[in-house]
């Protein structure tokens, strides 16, 4: 039974939903991880200029290591300090990015496919199903993009020099706007489609070509 445009969409907002529920905490860690890297070599740069600028800078200064966070480190931090709310820190701003990305993305795959159907009973071809899932997940991407600026800046818990706090999604927007300008809201707009083309692209292939329907028949069937 084919489904309204209305329907279709309600169904990604499910989907998108219930994807922000499991994913939420491994999106929090990500950013931990990612975030380790600059945060060091910031530090590590501010004690080389302050021991430059020190009486004693004549003396070559014994080089800092610093030691990256892992993430088992980093989750065992945030549940002692935290609890569980810890590891789900900018749930809202997650499910105001990835609510509406499923709500663009399914509809748009689904009427994109469509087209490549020469017969309503009959899959579209691979490729239809690739380029559709390809042009889908950009499109959804760069869309929903300022809200995955807004979630990045609540998820990170280290600042570095003169960065700002967020109190809440609002005060995020409004400091990003008035510092940065609108265009701050499309930073790595590029990058993030060139890198959901091809997982959405090739996600519709492997369900067209039918690997899961295939894992699941070799499973041991349940006799009554």
């Amino acid at each position: 039974k084919k489904l309204t445009l209305l329907r279709e969409m309600l169904a990604g907002c499910g989907a998108g939903t219930c994807q922000v529920i499991v994913t939420t905490p491994m999106e929090m860690l990500k950013i931990q991880l990612q975030d380790a890297g600059r945060i060091a070599a910031q530090k590590k740069l501010m004690a080389a200029q302050a021991q430059l600028s020190s009486s004693s800078a004549a003396r070559a200064a014994e080089p800092v290591v610093e030691t990256r966070p892992t993430a088992t480190q980093i989750t065992r931090e945030l549940l002692r300090s935290k609890g569980i709310a810890g590891l789900y820190k900018g749930l809202g701003a997650t499910l105001l990015r990835d609510v509406p990305f499923s709500i663009v993305y399914f509809p748009l795959f689904a009427n994109l496919n469509k087209l490549g159907q020469k017969d309503p009973n009959v899959k579209a071809p691979f490729y239809v199903s690739f380029l559709s899932g390809c042009v889908a997940g950009s499109t959804a991407a760069v869309a929903v993009n300022p809200c995955d600026v807004i979630k990045t800046r609540l998820q990170s818990l280290q600042r570095g020099v003169n960065e700002d706090t967020y109190s809440g999604i609002l005060d995020c927007t409004k400091k990003i706007w008035q510092k940065e300008g609108p265009m701050a809201f499309l930073k790595g707009a590029y990058c993030r489609a060139l890198v959901i083309a091809p997982l959405f692209g090739i996600a519709q292939v492997v369900y067209f070509i039918g690997i899961a329907e295939f894992l699941l028949d070799m499973l041991p069937k349940h006799r009554a």
